[in-house]
């Protein structure tokens, strides 16, 4: 097998991240914008040992599950990488995903995972959206990257984006072009804009824009305040980022407040929240909703529940389910997610919750020692999921239940058969579908105390 060379092959399976999988003279190959059941011309990208890449030439028998509408920008991209696939089939693909890893990472297949939870609207979701601003075929463009490479293709509609940051986006986008305000060159170090950022409040309406600069001098951005806020009523906040490094990450650590406030507030399970340009907030709100209703119902609340939110960022969750338990204790790491989750229980009259900035397993382990019993305890980690201590520590202190919602099953998956060495049984698990026409899937399992 060689590069470029052109070989014809049946699309056996699904990879994790949504590429089609075929197999050719004891090889793997991971070929983009492919589907089970396909069959293909395919040209080698790329071959080793053991597996390959490559993309699909033609068609010579396509799937009757193909989205035949989905623009291949998507795909090429990653903003929708299993936009090819037809909706039903995609939440399939992701309870087998979850499915899998129980039994190949935990060695569980006993326990059901229940079908996925569909989306409302699986198209125009987001609430937030991060785009780079560089120079294409010279003229300043925003857009999104094509995936592996730092090549900007430009896109007017991200598909999954609310239509309203998509507007907004644009609207920026040629403002900075009449004002001749130059675009980030990443390989020269020069230029001035470098990413807009734009979040949504779902239920208010109310729209943040975050201007990511190299310096602080922004020529005429009255300007473009003026003209924007204008064109947009709803647009409450703007601020500058500066980021004068020479790196991947989107934000650098200065912010300026150029217009309105520094938050937006959202409602979530009727109560509002105040979201910063850094805090974490689930991007798909309605469908967080379903989520973590489902958390807690999976929980089995009373009134007499004491509850530990571990990860309790701006204290979505932990004030969501304030009102069926006796008290709530949250801890996260970030002092301002911390300050803003003790501003959210001011807001919203909840005073039965108490927020410390601290690492979780220190956290438990000082209320334990005050005479605090918890007797559930919500987890919501990042994708690299929970540390072995952290796990430790939990199954120490001995809640009834454990509800994990998780954005990556694998780790799950992982921190599952520790749970499991440590005397808890998992029950239930329910897939939620918050990232539509993406290989990603949230999913919430319920942990029991054996």
């Amino acid at each position: 097998m060689e590069k470029n060379q052109i070989v014809e092959v049946e699309i056996v399976d699904l990879s994790h991240e949504g590429q089609g999988i075929a197999k050719v003279d004891g090889r793997v190959f991971f070929v983009d914008n492919a589907l089970p059941g396909e069959v293909i011309r395919m040209r080698v990208l790329k071959v080793n040992k053991k597996i390959g890449y490559g993309k699909v030439e033609d068609w010579l028998q396509v799937s009757p599950h193909r989205n035949q509408e989905t623009n291949l920008t998507y795909l090429r991209t990653g903003i929708a990488d299993l936009g090819h696939l037809n909706y039903g089939q995609q939440l399939l693909f992701k309870q087998g995903q979850v499915k899998q890893n129980l039994k190949k990472i935990a060695g569980l297949d006993h326990v059901a995972v229940a079908p996925t939870l569909a989306a409302d609207s699986p198209l125009a979701y987001r609430n937030k959206a991060a785009v780079p601003v560089r120079r294409v075929q010279g003229q300043l463009e925003s857009g999104f990257f094509r995936k592996n490479s730092h090549d900007l293709i430009s896109i007017e509609d991200f598909y999954i984006q609310e239509k309203e940051i998509d507007a907004l986006i644009l609207a920026t986008r040629n403002l900075l072009r009449r004002l001749d305000l130059k675009p980030y060159d990443e390989k020269e170090g020069t230029g001035l804009i470098r990413n807009i950022l734009v979040r949504r409040a779902h239920y208010t309406g109310q729209m943040m824009l975050v201007l990511v600069t190299t310096r602080p001098k922004v020529f005429r951005i009255e300007v473009l305040i003026e003209q924007l806020t204008k064109e947009f009523p709803n647009l409450v906040s703007i601020l500058q980022n500066i980021n004068d490094q020479k790196i991947n990450a989107i934000l650098g650590k200065e912010f300026r407040l150029l217009y309105g406030k520094e938050t937006i507030v959202d409602q979530m399970l009727g109560n509002e929240f105040e979201i910063s340009a850094q805090s974490f907030y689930q991007v798909n709100t309605p469908m967080a909703e379903k989520l973590y209703q489902v958390a807690m119902d999976m929980a089995q609340l009373k009134a007499d529940d004491i509850a530990i939110d571990a990860y309790s960022g701006i204290g979505t969750i932990g004030l969501s389910l304030a009102k069926q338990v006796e008290h709530v204790y949250g801890v996260e790491v970030i002092p301002k997610a911390v300050e803003d989750s003790q501003k959210n229980a001011q807001r919203n009259h909840i005073d039965n919750v108490t927020y410390v900035c601290d690492q979780a397993e220190t956290a438990m382990q000082n209320w334990v020692e005050q005479g605090i019993q918890p007797t559930v305890i919500f987890v919501d980690p990042p994708r690299k999921g929970l540390t072995p201590s952290f796990i430790e520590s939990s199954a120490q202190v001995q809640p009834d239940r454990i509800v994990y919602i998780s954005c990556n099953s694998a780790t799950m998956a992982r921190d599952v058969k520790h749970y499991e060495e440590l005397g808890y049984k998992l029950k239930e698990v329910q897939p939620v579908d918050l990232f539509p026409m993406t290989h990603h899937v949230e999913c919430v399992s319920l942990l029991v105390k054996a």
